[in-house]
């Protein structure tokens, strides 16, 4: 079984859908970051980092959400969530998961915590972010318009999940994903699959708020 340590709607969302669209036998373990949890001495022995998520496998904890969906993916091929290697499809996979965990994810962290770059800049740190944000959303809604419906087409994968993350992660800026027609369709279509709810329910999320 794995164990997964998470905090509602942090990265951890990303592997929990994962899990839940695998269907494989999982606990949670919430860290509270309000109450500095993340920094206890326990969590550090396992995530010597203090950041969430953390899966435990085979009793061995591992980190970094992207890697881990990959993980997942590869774990339990059954569950079609990603392309197997040596499919046409491979290609699109890695780039589209690098992209979003290299290229877009660390947007967000500039733009919920700017004051952590450029303590001075700060505002001049999110006003980037936001471009740099806005400017992927751009791309992926042009992507999808002519590759859709899914970030790899017909096929429905760990990408899409990635996406979905993120994109309620904006939700509040002044343009979120949602104000792209595509993403917008992407959205509605993957938060009508049964993990969506049930990873609110399991996290306490009000869905998009």
């Amino acid at each position: 079984m794995y164990r997964l340590y998470y905090a509602p709607g942090s990265a951890n969302l990303l592997v929990h859908l994962a899990l839940l669209e695998i269907g494989a036998p999982h606990e949670l373990k919430r860290i509270d970051i309000e109450k500095g949890e993340q920094r206890s001495a326990a969590y550090l022995a396992i995530n010597p980092n203090g950041v969430v998520p953390t899966l435990m496998i085979d009793g061995v904890p591992h980190g970094e959400a992207a890697a881990l969906a990959m993980l997942l993916a590869e774990r339990h091929p059954e569950a079609t969530l990603a392309p197997v290697p040596g499919s046409t499809e491979r290609a699109d996979y890695l780039q589209w998961m690098l992209y979003l965990a290299n290229t877009l994810q660390p947007l967000f962290r500039q733009w919920f915590y700017p004051g952590d770059h450029l303590p001075e800049g700060a505002d001049a740190i999110k006003q980037a972010a936001r471009a740099g944000i806005e400017k992927c959303w751009t791309k992926i809604d042009a992507h999808l318009a002519t590759h859709g419906p899914y970030l790899l087409g017909e096929n429905f994968s760990v990408v899409d999940l990635y996406a979905l993350m993120l994109m309620r992660w904006s939700r509040n800026m002044p343009k979120p994903a949602t104000a792209w027609p595509q993403l917008a369709a992407l959205a509605t279509r993957l938060k009508a699959r049964p993990s969506w709810k049930r990873v609110c329910d399991a996290e306490g999320l009000i869905e998009w708020a």
